[in-house]
Parts: C-alpha cells; structure tokens; sequence
C-alpha cells in the first residue's frame, strides 16, 4: 500500500466531511468532468453491506429497496429505456442487483479467507477499535470511455465501488472476467480515496493497494500521478465548494455509450464541412455543435421508437433553422423534415435538394399549426422559443418539442426578470418549464455536451391529459397567454404559477414521460369533453408579436459613422494619456522621453467621462462601448473589463506561430496609417521599418482587396 498524495483542506464554511461525499459523488457519476479521456459513467446497481470481519463467515446483508435500481447518473431510481450495447441486459431491476449481491457474497468471502491484506486495506485502520461493524454502501458502475477514429474503442470497464462513511473511505474494485465469465476483483488497480481529522485539520489522500502490479491504460485507468495530483486537487476544490448546481447532470436522459459511439461517427462524417463553411460565423463551433446537438435528438428518438414499439422515424420541422446544418444532418439520418427561417443563408446552396430549408417568417397562429409533423425543434429558436411548446400543442395530440433556449424572449419582446434569487438564465428555463406545463406537457430537461454556456434543453415527449379534454386544456392555454400579456412583468409569487397537476407532471416527467394524467376530468364543463383537437381562436394567438427582420442589421459598430468613431477613438486616448503625464528628461533629446504607455480605466469609468448623446448612440449596438473599443484593436487592448492602450513594443515581442506571421506581414502590412503616429504626442512607439502600420501617406499599401478592384475589368 503507497499514499500517493495527501491535500490538507481550508473548511471556512464548514461543509465537511458532507462536502468530500459531494466531491466522491462527482467522480461516481460524472468522472469525465475531471478525465478528459471519459465519456461518462453509468451507475447499475446500489446496495448496503457490512463489512466483513476477519475468521467470520461474512456478515448480514440488507438492500436499500430502490435504491438497487440500474439508473443513469444523477437519475435515482431510473431504470434505462434500453440496455446499453455491450453491457448486458436490463431486462428488469434484478438483473444487477442480484448481481451486485451474489458478487458481494464472492467478493468477502476472497477478502475474509484468501486475501486479509486487502481486507485490511478495505478496512482501514480503525476497524479494529469499533465495537459494531461499520455498514457499508456499495455501488455497481460501469466506466464509458470516449469513442475515438484514430484508435480502437476501450471497452467499458465495470467496477464496484465500496463507501465507508463511518470510516470517511471509498475504495474502488475493478473488476475483470475469470475464465468462468464471473466477475472478479482486478488487485492490480484498486486505489482508494480517505478523508481524515486530526487536530482540527482535514485532509484527503490516495492510496493504492498495489504500486508495483498497477496497470496503466491511460483513459479508464489513469498513471499514479495522475491520480495523486489532478485527482486529488479537484476532489479537495469540490469538497469545499459550497454551491449545488443550478442544472442536472449531461445527457442524464440518454445512452451516454451510445451517444459517445454516435458523436464520434457524425463528427467523422461531417468535419469536411468545417472547411467549406462560408459563413462568417466560427465554423468548428458551429459544425461540431451541430453535430452533438443531432446526436442527441438521434438517440432520443431511438429511444422512443424503442419505448413505443415502432420503426418508423420521426418527423421534424426546425423553427428558426439558421444555418440548416442540423436539418440537413437529421435528414441525412433518415428522418423526415425541413427547416424555416426568416433569413436564407449562403451555406444552404451547398445541401444539396435532399434538405428542405425554407425562407419565410413564423407568426404564432391557428395558420401555423404542423398537424402531421412529429416533433417541433426550437435550436436557438429566440422571440419563437416560448411559442414554440404552444404550436406544438395545438398542432396536434401526438406533436411533441425539443427546445434549446439562448436569448430571453416572451411571448411579446424580451423576457422581464421577476425574481433575483435566480440567475437570469435559470429563471428564463423554468419560464419555459412553465409554458410547457401550462400547455399541458411532462416537461423534462437535460444539458446537452456542447461549447455553448448555454446548453439546457427542454423536451415535451407527452400530455398531462387524454385526449378527451383537449377542449378545455385549450382554453387553459389561451387563458395562460392572456395572463402572460396583462401581467408580463409580476412581481415574484404573484404570476401565473403552474397548478398542482402541472408540478406534479412536471416531476413524473423526469420519472415516467408516458404516464398520463386525466387532466381536467372532474373539473371540466360536460359540453366540453369531446375528443380529439378542436381548432384555437381564428387570427393570432395574441396581438403584438413581432417575427425577426429579414435583413439583419448590422449592430457591431462598424455600421457607425466613422467621424463619431474616430472621435470616441480619440477621446478615450486622451482619458488614458492624462493617467500617465509625459515623463520629460531634462534633455530635449527625442530618445531619452519615455513613451507615455497611458493608464487603465474600467469600462464604467471610460463611460462615466463620455457624454448622454454618445452613449446612447452606443447603447443600440450590440456590447456599445467595449465592441467599438475592441474593434479599435491598434489602438486599444480591453483586458478583464478594464481598457489600456496598446504597446506594439509588446504585441511585436509575443509569439505568434510563422503561418500567422506571413499572413499578417502578406495582407495588412502597412495598409493602415498608424494611430499613434498620427495621434499620440510622443508619436509611434516603434520606428517606421517595424510599425506593422504606415508612418504618413508615402509608406501606404494597397490592400488586396483593392488590388484586384484595379485589376478587374
């Protein structure tokens, strides 16, 4: 046995040793939060134990009743829709707990007779001084590593994962398959994390049971060090971290095997469009996003084939499609369906006539209804995002919804804040969370892996009623937007709040997406239980929505007048200056001044100096004052919300890799006079033959751009 690594641990807050339980519990159920080289885990089975005592047969068993149940990670007690490939079957609960217990029975009964140093180990060293027999709780999971082109999968690896809270231990069993095909304990790799007190200290350590036979494969089995230095450093952040995430756990609703098998074949089908992108948006982000948020609705939709005993493949219509790029990879895939935005893009050209994009703009109304279409995307969907759980809930019984909400919109104009105990981020989920249920929906929700900050999802896979009361759940739903139009900015506690039907479908939603509430039943007017779908109010829902412009205006400011920019330019330059007075020698010589390099100002205190008019013209472009500032990249650097004027001295000094270098000296080399040449009372800080930028009209190039104007006939 080798520590490899002890962290002591500053406990200001007092969240210990609860904290360390937190801590272990990501590493459970989220390991590729701190292994890159994971795609997750899957958590088959729980159960309690005690732990065996030397020269005793074994000691009682007992179960945890749900708490045996094959989950997901971060979904207590939720069976999976399917088996995960390659992990056995799980048809039924009893199928891992009952593995779980016979290889427990296995397992102490090798510790007691045939291996006391590991029981030992297991143990720890105040077993022996405790009267009772500590109570043990055992976890059954399986480790997924991430699926890669370039080498052969890693298979998934099982382990059993031994919890001694009495004792503050938690050891980790691999496990392996003898030649009989049970499983058994793999020695070689079994390492253990402790928390320990001592004179009003806490501490977290690493221990391997054995050094000189630990086999390193470098994904599910990381080096030593690894263990002893990147684990244990975030297990001692997260076990002080005093905060519970506002968000559940990645791809808590589907396969994470399956996911991570899928993502790693639509990346290495469609990365060739990461270099034909023409949009001037960043194409890996785009691209790759894309392809994960495809992924996803791929395996859900598996899934509910599966669920529902079907074979067919769902439809789709994506409101607000953008680029299209998800519309033609979902198409690709053999689904159905077509995308509509209000603004053509040029990439569409290059789909191909298999992908059905459509220029044309979305007003919510009994006009827009897609009755025989399957599922409703909203990807970024913006002033559609609310409406979108409303469309399809009077398109028909059976429509359902993917939403992946970005900007904040009502159902008229922006989305007001109402509460402050939230983020505002939060707080516009769980507005949408209560559309979805106002309009009669199970409402779950998950977060997607993708480079977004924004990356919840909600989904609407079932009704809270039958199909009998549709009639009065309309008019619950026009009620509810009537609401949401007199009150749009409610104090907190006073909105439309969803009834206790509607919490309590919320909550089965994330249990059981198919259970069915007869919503309405007793309460409902006779006349109005008549089945199947009766057509809303004639015209628009509401008045005063407002579909997004067909042109998008340009709102970075570069679309400002360049007299008012140059002025603001020249303005801020001289806020900056005055920071930092010219440094005079006594000698008149050019060459002994310092250059005045100017002082740093915050953006507030930049836009404090700055006059009414000024910053309102600002205001209307998107980041105002600090994207013009950027913008002004010669002259300014915007570092940590706080502005400095450029030192070229520096930027020439930074390393920068030889193919940026002969672009910039190839492109832009002298095609701009110098700011500072022109402008700074010292002038230009380097001489003309190293200024990237012209020192006066004489050194000016052409840009290429003009070059080939000239050229053209």
């Amino acid at each position: 046995m080798v520590e490899l690594g002890r962290v002591s641990l500053s406990d200001p807050g007092a969240v210990l040793p609860t904290g360390f339980w937190a801590a272990v519990a990501v590493w459970l159920e989220r390991p590729q939060v701190a292994n890159k080289r994971l795609c997750g885990a899957r958590t088959e089975a729980r159960g309690s134990a005690f732990m065996p005592r030397a020269q005793t047969e074994k000691g009682p068993r007992q179960r945890q009743g749900p708490g045996l149940e094959g989950h997901d990670a971060g979904e207590p007690g939720q069976a999976s829709p399917e088996a995960e490939p390659g992990l056995g079957s799980r048809a039924g609960l009893g199928g891992f707990a009952a593995d779980l217990d016979s290889l427990w029975d296995r397992v102490s009964q090798s510790l007691v007779h045939d291996n006391p140093e590991m029981l030992a180990f297991l143990s720890g060293p105040a077993l022996g001084s405790q009267p009772e027999v500590p109570q043990l709780d055992l976890i059954l999971r399986t480790v997924i590593p991430k699926a890669k082109c370039h080498y052969p999968l890693t298979e998934p690896k099982k382990e059993l994962v031994v919890q001694d809270v009495t004792n503050g231990s938690v050891t980790f069993l691999p496990l392996e398959e003898d030649d009989e095909g049970n499983l058994v304990v793999k020695m070689s790799n079994v390492y253990q994390l402790q928390l320990h007190h001592s004179e009003g200290e806490w501490f977290i350590s690493v221990l391997i049971f054995c050094p000189e036979r630990w086999h390193s494969d470098g994904i599910v089995y990381p080096k030593p060090s690894w263990l002893g230095e990147e684990l244990l450093s975030k297990l001692a952040r997260w076990a002080v971290e005093n905060r519970k995430s506002e968000f559940k756990s990645t791809l808590s609703l589907v396969s994470v095997l399956r996911y991570s098998k899928m993502y790693q074949e639509l990346k290495e089908k469609y990365r060739d469009m990461v270099k034909v992108w023409p949009e001037v948006t960043d194409p890996e982000k785009f691209v790759y996003e894309d392809v994960a948020i495809a992924t996803y609705l791929l395996i859900l939709w598996e899934e509910e084939r599966v669920e529902r005993g079907v074979t067919t493949k769902q439809s789709f219509v994506d409101l607000g499609c953008g680029n299209g790029l998800l519309v033609h990879i979902l198409s690709n895939e053999g689904h159905p369906g077509r995308g509509i935005d209000v603004r053509r893009r040029k990439i569409w050209d290059m789909y191909g006539p298999q992908t059905q994009l459509e220029e044309g703009s979305i007003t919510p109304s009994d006009k827009t209804l897609f009755p025989d279409v399957d599922w409703l995307i909203g990807n970024h969907s913006d002033e559609l995002t609310p409406w979108i759980p409303v469309i399809a809930a009077r398109s028909s019984y059976t429509c359902r919804f993917f939403i992946l909400p970005c900007c904040f919109f009502d159902f008229v104009g922006r989305y007001c804040r109402r509460q402050s105990r939230k983020t505002q981020y939060r707080e516009y989920l769980d507005f949408v969370l209560e559309v979805g249920l106002s309009c009669g929906f199970h409402m779950q929700e998950d977060c997607l892996r993708i480079p977004s900050t924004k990356r919840v999802c909600l989904i609407g896979k079932s009704r809270t009623y039958l199909p009998s009361a549709e009639v009065w759940m309309d008019e619950q739903r026009t009620r509810y937007l009537h609401s949401r139009q007199s009150h749009p900015e409610s104090p907190p506690g006073e909105g439309h709040a969803p009834s206790a039907t509607q919490a309590a479908a919320h909550d089965a939603g994330h249990q059981d997406s198919h259970r069915t509430f007869d919503t309405g039943a007793e309460c409902m007017p006779d006349n109005l239980a008549t089945e199947g779908r009766a057509a809303p109010a004639t015209g628009l829902w509401i008045p005063g929505f407002c579909p997004r412009e067909k042109a998008e205006r340009v709102r970075n400011c570069a679309a400002l007048p360049r007299d008012f920019i140059d002025q603001v330019v020249l303005q801020v330059a001289n806020l900056l200056l005055d920071r930092k007075k010219l440094n005079m020698k006594s000698s008149e010589d050019r060459s002994l001044k310092t250059w005045n390099e100017g002082g740093s100002l915050s953006l507030a205190e930049v836009a404090a100096e700055l006059n009414p008019e000024t910053l309102q013209q600002l205001k209307r472009e998107c980041g105002g004052l600090q994207t013009l500032l950027r913008n002004n990249h010669q002259v300014f650097e915007v570092l940590n919300g706080r502005v400095h004027i450029r030192d070229w001295r520096q930027e020439l000094q930074k390393e920068k890799p030889p193919e940026v270098k002969r672009s910039l000296s190839a492109d832009v080399f002298k095609t701009r006079i110098c700011w500072f040449f022109t402008h700074h009372p010292d002038g230009c800080a380097l001489p003309a033959a190293c200024c990237p930028f012209a020192h006066g009209p004489e050194e000016l190039r052409l840009t290429q751009t003009s070059k080939k104007q000239r050229q053209a006939p």
